[in-house]
Formats: structure tokens, sequence, C-alpha cells
């Protein structure tokens, strides 16, 4: 392999990377959602949420690895993508897990591998999610911190979820005393790492508190368009601490469905606040990718609807099994492959980015004038109008270059 192809390989695999554990991670919701009717069905309703108060859940793993695989794959090095993958990829795993292990421990024991290994880590997972959620609040837009004197309030909310997993995986019955025998169970250690535990929980709710405080900060100091992306995320952090105290109330009223339902949806406002600033003032520049996957997934569902309409109507016309009727598909398919993307992707980008579409438009505008202009002002201004409209630059001049003298009318 050439040393020029290497870089191109290396800007690839992040990509690849981040819709690999986006796919995996919504992948899951289907076993979660198939055991949880198991469960459900054996008789043990009252120990599992019902499917219509985890649809919350699903809304809030699809945003998250949707929106997280989207921003990792342009901006590998910023953090809030990959964080976004982690709040989804954290949640999938806690609603997968805990129908799991309910099934092959209390349902129908022994029925499924490894149920009572994943004990430790059951209700653990939806924390470390929370803690990933409050970071994003924290890097958002910028993926630094507001400012250095936030390092000390980042390390603290980088130690919580790890005090957390450790804390709750040493307990003889984390959270759940009809799990019996843990495996990682360390009696010794479980008092203290309990209590650990409990602060890291208290610092991960103060995490998205905080995290919510540090955006509207940002949102105060920031200006133009800066402003425009933080409104969206200041919108979302607006609503989380409501959603977390309704959670608050309905657990001590004894409403774990309310309680799921409320966290879900504050895990899922991040993720979508994020993909609408990202979508609508172009944060970083995604508004291309949009409209080009629209556009070939239209292509790809009509060309295969075309295909299957020429195949099944020569095949009532032509024998049985001739090869006429495949290759006579492929060549209608092919004929019309260039012409349809074209209009597709006209008609996407009208609609989806519009920015792009007014552009193409006035630059074949500017092309057409530009064959029959021949006075150097009117061409000069009719440039510089050019650039304002298409690319928008806070000031934009033209310099030309003087004429050099001709040969002819140099001295000998």
């Amino acid at each position: 392999m050439s040393l020029a192809a290497r870089p191109a390989t290396g800007r690839r695999w992040p990509a690849v990377l981040a819709w690999a554990v986006a796919c995996v991670t919504v992948a899951s919701l289907a076993p979660a959602y198939r055991l949880l009717s198991l469960v459900g069905a054996e008789g043990s309703a009252e120990r599992a949420p019902s499917i219509a108060a985890t649809a919350p859940v699903a809304l809030a793993v699809v945003s998250a690895a949707a929106v997280g695989a989207l921003v990792a794959s342009r901006r590998p090095r910023h953090p809030v993508g990959w964080l976004l993958l982690g709040v989804g990829l954290a949640v999938a795993v806690s609603v997968l897990s805990e129908p799991y292990v309910k099934y092959g421990l209390l349902v129908r024991p022994g029925s499924v591998p490894g149920a009572r290994s994943l004990v430790p880590l059951l209700y653990s997972t939806w924390l470390v999610g929370l803690g990933c959620a409050g970071f994003v609040l924290l890097l958002t837009p910028t993926g630094s911190l507001p400012s250095p004197g936030w390092r000390w309030w980042a390390r603290v909310a980088a130690a919580a979820p790890v005090l957390v997993v450790l804390g709750f995986a040493v307990q003889p019955d984390p959270m759940a005393p009809e799990y019996l025998g843990n495996p990682l169970a360390v009696p010794a250690l479980a008092p203290g790492l309990l209590v650990a535990a409990l602060a890291g929980i208290v610092v991960i709710v103060a995490g998205l508190v905080v995290g919510a405080g540090s955006l509207v900060l940002r949102f105060r100091r920031a200006h133009g368009t800066d402003r425009l992306q933080l409104r969206w995320l200041a919108l979302a952090a607006a609503c989380a601490p409501a959603l977390l105290l309704a959670a608050l109330v309905a657990g001590v009223l004894g409403r774990d469905e309310v309680v799921l339902a409320s966290l879900s949806l504050c895990v899922a406002l991040l993720p979508l606040a994020t993909g609408a600033a990202i979508l609508r003032y172009r944060l970083y520049d995604l508004d291309r990718i949009i409209s080009r996957t629209l556009a070939y997934g239209l292509l790809t569902v009509l060309l295969g609807l075309g295909y299957a309409a020429v195949v099944l109507g020569l095949g009532r016309l032509l024998p049985e099994g001739s090869s006429l009727v495949v290759a006579a598909a492929t060549l209608a398919v092919a004929a019309v492959f260039q012409p349809l993307r074209r209009r597709l992707q006209a008609a996407v980008d009208r609609r989806f980015n519009r920015r792009r579409h007014d552009a193409a438009r006035i630059l074949q505008g500017f092309s057409a004038r530009l064959r029959d202009q021949v006075d150097l002002d009117s061409l000069t201004a009719e440039v510089l109008a050019v650039v304002d409209q298409t690319m928008q630059p806070t000031q934009a001049s033209l310099w030309l270059r003087p004429q050099a003298p001709s040969d002819s009318a140099r001295p000998a």
C-alpha cells in the first residue's frame, strides 16, 4: 500500500467504528423487547416495565446512536459524537441486561447463559449513560471546557461513573435482593464502596445540572451563529431538571414506569437537540451528507421497484428462466440511473439542503451571463455579488493583477 493511501484509510476507520457501534446499539433493542415480552408472558409482568413505558428508552437509544455516529464519523476528534454513542450504548446495555437477567434467573432459571454474570452491572449502566450525557452538556458545542477553571469538576465527574460501577459490582445484592449470589461480591469492601457509589450518583445527577448551567453561561456569552447553535441545546437543558424532578416525585410515589419514562425523555432530549443544532445551523456541515443519504436511499427504492416491475412484466411475456429478462431489467436500470439520480438529488436539495440548491442556481445563472459580459467593472461587481450570495463572507474584495506590457511594446 502506498503512503498516499494511508491517510484516507486512517480517516475512514473512525467512521466505520462509529457506525458499527451505532448499529450494534440499535440492533440490541430487538432482543431486549423480545425478552421483555417473554418475561411478561411468563407471569412476571410486575417485575418488568411494560413495553409502552420503555418506548422513550428506544427513542433515547436511537437518537443518541444516530446523532453520535453522524458527528463522530465527520469529526472523530470531537468528543461529543463519541460521548453520544456512549449514552446510547450504556442505555441499550441496561435495557437488554435487565430482562435477560430476569428471564435467566427468575422466570426460567438456567435457560440463558451468563445471566448471573450481568448482575453486578445491572443497575449501573444507566448511570454511566447519564454521566456521559453530563459531559455532552459540558463540552458542547466546542468540544472543550468553558474555561480552564472547569478542569477540577471534569475530573470529579469522570471519576463518578467509575465509583458507581465498582460500588455496585462488589455488593452481595446490588439494589436487587432477589438476585442472590453476585459472582463479584466482596463483602469486606461492600459498605465503603457503597457509600462511594452513592456519592457518585449524586455527582452524576449534579453533573447534568452543572452541564446545563455551563450551557447557559455559554449562551449568554455567545453571539451570532454560536448563539443560534446553543439555543436548541439550552432549551433541552432547561427541560432536563423538570424531567428529573418528575422522576424523583414519581419514585417517591412508587410509579416506576413514570420514573423510567421521565429519565428516558431526559436522555433523549440531549441528542435530539444536538441533532437539531447540527441540521439547522450546520454545526458540523452535515446537511450535504443528509441530502445525499436521502437521495441515494430514494434512488435505491425506486430502482429496486423498477427492476422488479421489469422482471415481472417481461417474465409473463418471455419463457420462464430466460436470461433476456435479467438483461433487459439491468439495462433499463442502468439507463435511468443518472437522470433519475440528478432529479432526485435536485428535489432533495430543494427541500433539505436549500442553501446548496440556491448556490448552484446562482452559479448557473452567473455562468450564462459570463459568456456575454465584456465590461471589466460590471464583471467585477458580478463576481463579488455571486460570492456574497453563495458563500456569505463577512467581507469580500477582488484583486486583479495589472496587465504586463506585451513583448512588441518593449524597447529593443
